[in-house]
């Protein structure tokens, strides 16, 4: 991984740097900071936006090489469209769009964090800034040669201008725990899985210990005793053996209902006996990305000292096809007593989640939970790459979910859920199957989990199509998208964290 942009903000007076950048709206039009920053030179640039017919529409670019009268060896133009429009999130996606256009030979950066009505206020130029670190991100640690022409990452010091700097660094402050947070995810769900097996993946949940979290590990012993037969049933084909890590921020007042959120954490995924086909399957290792996120929320949470209590707990397997594998046709009993009749042992994340819902709803009794898990390629399907599948049992949660996800542009859909669908999981030898048929399977995963929650609000977001693999964007260019850290860092920041 490699993140090695250094970000700062000065006031617009400040001398530009070897890059100047600027943002501009449909027209072009610039705001008065700019037009000052540029002098004579906006005849230029109105020349050559002329020229190549640049109007500022969002995301599009104008790149000028050694631009007479400007100490800056190279000015870009990025276009913010209709500004009046513009939403928090498209912040965001304007520092990705201008860190797009920097080079990894890019040394020094201005920024000129200004619209057609003046300057950006402190927490859209802090999100600017946020999204300069995230298309920054680059996981090229596996790497020892670069082929010629080969991207590399881009190490440069970026001076972001504002009308009041303080406040930026401010804002930024807070929102910067929040971009290492999806970084961390990132790297893990990036990880290969000879590297990033159960027990380290437990380990490096542990590091938080360094930000005052309280990271407790289960092992198989404790797991056992337990009874997370579901759990165990899964990791008793690896020779890796399965963990589950409880992660608990007290960041709020005493005796406070923590608030959930539990990741699958499948490290590889085979199949099992059920196994897969070939092709592919090595993006099985990133079927960790609700754990993943779970950790970077984590860290996120406890570095910005969030006013809130959360627990966060995520299961840990492999899922491997060997001799001591479970089989299509066992029967397993989770820890709430219920019993599973196994269909198919690719169906294993549910079976993961169920064991550590159930421990979760019981020991700490949150106010909700919300689950996270790269669960079924049915979800796919349904919803393609541009959002998360939405399942829960409480309206409330659900909304404040779905606008969190426009805010943040990680956006989810609801689905539905109804005891109609219990029926394709229902089974003649236990109390449930572990999968239903080929229709509507990411609603049944659904339902057989709402059977673990014991009453609690719910909320299981299927991310198996914005976790990992998912197109690139303004602000990541990574494999391992992070997905779902800055989501819920704003469901909780806005709804459940104490305003003492």
């Amino acid at each position: 991984m490699t993140d090695a942009v250094k970000v700062g903000f000065v006031p617009f007076s400040a001398a530009p740097g070897a890059v100047l950048v600027i943002f501009c709206g449909e027209g072009p039009e610039f705001g008065p900071a700019t037009r000052k920053a540029l002098g004579p030179t906006l005849s230029l640039v109105m020349g050559a936006a002329e020229t190549s017919q640049f109007k500022g529409k969002s995301g599009s670019a104008l790149d000028i090489l050694a631009p007479q009268g400007l100490k800056a060896k190279r000015l870009v133009v990025i276009g913010a469209g209709k500004t009046a429009e513009l939403k928090d999130y498209e912040f965001l996606k304007l520092g990705g769009a201008l860190a797009g256009k920097l080079t990894a030979k890019t040394s020094a950066v201005t920024v000129i964090a200004e619209l057609p009505k003046g300057s950006m206020d402190a927490d859209q130029a802090a999100a600017v800034a946020a999204g300069i670190r995230l298309r920054a991100y680059k996981f090229d640690r596996y790497k020892t040669k670069k082929k010629e022409g080969e991207e590399t990452a881009l190490r440069a010091s970026v001076s972001i201008a504002v009308g009041d700097p303080a406040a930026a660094r401010r804002a930024f402050a807070a929102g910067s725990h929040v971009v290492d947070g999806v970084i961390t995810a990132r790297d893990l769900v990036n990880e290969p899985p000879n590297v990033l097996f159960p027990v380290e993946f437990a380990r490096r949940a542990g590091q938080l210990r360094k930000l005052g979290v309280q990271v407790d590990v289960l092992d198989v012993a404790a797991m056992k005793k337990l009874g997370m037969g579901a759990l165990l049933g899964v990791a008793q084909g690896s020779t890796q053996p399965g963990r589950t890590v409880i992660m608990r921020w007290n960041g709020g007042k005493r005796g406070d209902q923590p608030l959930a959120f539990i990741g699958k954490g499948v490290c590889f995924d085979t199949g099992g006996i059920s196994i897969k086909p070939a092709g592919s399957m090595e993006d099985m290792k990133g079927d960790m990305g609700g754990a993943a996120c779970v950790v970077g929320l984590m860290q996120a949470l406890a570095a910005r000292k969030a006013k809130v209590n959360v627990v966060g707990a995520i299961g840990v397997v492999e899922n491997m096809p060997d001799g001591n594998a479970q089989r299509p046709g066992d029967i397993v009993t989770s820890m709430s007593g219920q019993t599973i009749e196994i269909i198919n042992t690719d169906a294993e994340g549910r079976l993961v989640l169920a064991d550590v819902l159930w421990y979760v709803a019981k020991k700490f009794k949150p106010k909700f939970m919300i689950d996270l898990a790269t669960l079924t390629g049915a979800i796919l399907v349904a919803l393609g790459t541009e959002h998360a599948g939405l399942f829960s049992n409480n309206d409330e949660l659900a909304e404040r979910l779905i606008k969190a996800g426009l805010a943040t542009g990680e956006r989810v859909w609801r689905m539905p859920l109804g005891p109609e669908y219990d029926k394709q999981i229902d089974s003649q030898f236990a109390d449930m199957k572990n999968t239903g048929t080929r229709h509507g399977g990411s609603i049944t995963a659904a339902q057989f989990l709402q059977r673990f929650v014991d009453g609690t609000p719910w909320a299981h977001l299927d991310i198996a199509g914005t976790a990992m693999g998912a197109p690139k964007t303004e602000i990541n260019q990574s494999w391992g998208a992070g997905f779902g850290v800055r989501l819920l860092d704003q469901l909780v920041a806005e709804h459940y964290e104490s305003k003492r």
